[in-house]
């Protein structure tokens, strides 16, 4: 059986190593705290402005602000800065603060696709940067995928890659 890091790095197309080329390098040295807070703040307004009902609806009932902190504040504690999410969160345990959400294969194509648009509106992140960002970013994505999954057959459902909870012959 695959393990998650596995599936992550296969659904991805990003190798392990390459999704950890993070830690390779302290980008909160790097680049600084405004400069995760503007990624972060760039992010969850294409995400609250998104155009698919079906993708602003996995972030409905929670609040623009709040998801803005979780999410730099986690970028700051895993690359390298204090450890903010966890001070405030406790531990990050990103796939059981994701089970209540449908992380699909096309939910983390469209979460890319404004990430991937977030970090190249964020001037001050320079290539490599960038780079090693956006590998952890995509890796991580579909290791919450992997989780998902994971919960579906726990429960007795099929894993599904067309982007809903349901098969596709629904």
């Amino acid at each position: 059986m695959q393990s998650l890091q596995q599936k992550a790095s296969e659904w991805s197309g990003v190798d392990q190593e390459d999704a950890f080329s993070i830690d390779e390098v302290n980008l909160f040295e790097k680049l600084g705290l405004q400069t995760f807070i503007n990624l972060s703040t760039d992010f969850y307004t294409r995400v609250y402005d998104d155009e698919e009902e079906w993708f602003r609806s996995i972030f409905a009932d929670s609040k623009k602000e709040d998801a803005i902190q979780n999410q730099y504040e986690f970028f700051v504690q895993r690359m390298g800065g204090p450890p903010l999410y966890s001070q405030r969160k406790g531990h990050p345990a990103l796939i059981g603060r994701h089970r209540p959400f449908p992380v699909t294969h096309k939910a983390a194509e469209r979460w890319l696709h404004h990430m991937q648009q977030a970090l190249d509106n964020t001037t001050d992140i320079d290539h490599d940067s960038k780079t090693r960002m956006l590998n952890f970013f995509r890796h991580t994505a579909y290791f919450l995928v992997a989780g998902n999954d994971l919960k579906s057959q726990s429960q007795g459902a099929p894993p599904c890659k067309n982007g809903t909870n349901k098969p596709a012959a629904e």
